[in-house]
């Protein structure tokens, strides 16, 4: 990600627009955008020909970039898990390791950074009805290795969580009882926020379903918003599909049970589930 939006800038600062950065590259301008937002792989040949093309003549510097191609294409840890992960989420993954700050709305489960791990086990093998349990195990490690970055409180996550996430019994009333505990003792933590969307809100402005926003710490990378699917998921980077999904989010903060409040929901809903 780094790379690539080293590549934008340097082609905007030349004035160059991204069909003619593709046609030098034997490309799209398509792949372009994907390269400068990091949602590809990197060719040594093809970012040479693109500094060539944006006036880069600096050995050192020319240096510099392509060895930053070589750091691109180094596997994440995630690799060791891509038998069980389609394409389209190994890009997710790479941009969930870099991102500063995810803003989450889930309408019907828990987001994944902040189940359980017997949440996650009751959960996974809804949308894997064929599941072994050799990999249901894997899979549950995977979804506990993501959190890793949020435990060590170098990711900060801001949830808005449908109340009808925490009232579906997923696993039972024991893993239902520990994953909203967990809730409660995540939302103490500075770099964690969790608001509750109650049902008494009535229609809300997430009518449109459950999405994520990421930003990255790099202020040169544009924000992504991400929409998954059943078989595939969508990658929305442009500033006016980005505004308005930042407003959905920002409506859907005020609407939603502050976060105190919030804790006291959940609260609540532990002693629903007690008595």
């Amino acid at each position: 990600m780094m790379l690539g939006a080293q590549l934008r800038k340097l082609r905007e600062d030349k004035g160059i627009s991204a069909e003619h950065a593709g046609y030098t590259i034997r490309a799209s301008h398509s792949k372009i955008s994907r390269m400068e937002t990091g949602r590809v792989g990197f060719k040594e040949r093809d970012v040479a020909d693109l500094l060539t093309l944006y006036g880069v003549t600096d050995p050192d510097e020319r240096a510099t970039m392509l060895e930053l191609v070589a750091r691109a294409n180094e596997p994440g840890w995630w690799h060791h898990y891509s038998d069980l992960l389609p394409n389209w989420f190994e890009i997710y993954m790479g941009l969930e390791g870099a991102a500063s700050l995810i803003r989450t709305y889930e309408l019907q489960f828990v987001p994944g950074l902040l189940q359980t791990e017997a949440y996650a086990r009751a959960l996974i093998p809804l949308g894997f009805p064929e599941i072994t349990e050799e990999e249901l195990e894997r899979r549950v490690q995977l979804r506990m290795r993501r959190q890793t970055r949020l435990h060590a409180g170098e990711l900060r996550v801001w949830a808005v969580v449908d109340e009808n996430a925490l009232r579906r019994p997923i696993g039972g009333k024991s893993v239902m009882r520990a994953q909203v505990e967990h809730l409660i003792e995540l939302s103490s933590r500075q770099n964690v926020t969790i608001q509750v969307l109650p049902f008494n809100a009535g229609g809300h402005a997430g009518v449109s379903g459950a999405f994520s926003l990421l930003r990255f710490p790099e202020e040169t990378l544009p924000d992504i918003v991400y929409l998954e699917q059943l078989t595939s998921a969508l990658y929305l980077d442009k500033p006016a599909d980005i505004d308005k999904y930042l407003q959905v989010m920002n409506r859907l903060a005020l609407e939603a049970a502050q976060p105190e409040a919030s804790r006291d929901m959940l609260a609540g809903v532990l002693t629903h589930r007690t008595a």
